[in-house]
């Protein structure tokens, strides 16, 4: 079973994302509070907690949720193996994969202080399709269904 292991927002673009213990995803918007929401293609980003524990095994400090600038955590789903237009229920949300990967801004805090970023080959960017509260343990699965 896949589930929340964290979700983190930036009230500010620019400034690294912090863990808050739950959030509501907006139809058509993303997570209310974060300035990365907005009608477009990218409204929440996701990604695996094995992508991120694949980046800490290569350093001698301690990655905090949301380092790589990713909304929502999961634990026991490689989300970059997800289809685009997966459709995936996060906890009371409905959300379809919109995006895998993307291209690394110049000057990613990430990159420069561990010299790598997973976010631009293993995170996934989903729009929010029915809003719902989410939190740190739901869980997340696969829609069979459109």
């Amino acid at each position: 079973m896949a589930t929340v292991a964290a979700i983190n927002i930036s009230e500010i673009r620019g400034i690294q994302k912090h863990e808050i213990p739950e959030a509501f995803l907006k139809e058509g918007w993303g997570i209310e509070g974060d300035a990365h929401a907005g009608n477009w293609h990218r409204q929440v980003s996701l990604l695996s907690t094995d992508s991120v524990q694949t980046m800490q095994d290569k350093l001698d400090f301690k990655l905090e949720h949301g380092a790589f600038a990713e909304n929502i955590l999961v634990e026991g789903m490689e989300v970059h193996t997800l289809p685009v237009g997966t459709r995936l229920k996060i906890g009371e949300a409905l959300a379809e994969v919109t995006q895998i990967g993307k291209e690394c801004h110049k000057g990613c805090a990430i990159r420069e202080i561990t010299g790598d970023c997973v976010m631009p080959r293993e995170g996934i960017f989903v729009k929010v399709l029915q809003s719902g509260n989410v939190k740190t343990g739901d869980e997340i699965s696969v829609c069979e269904d459109k």
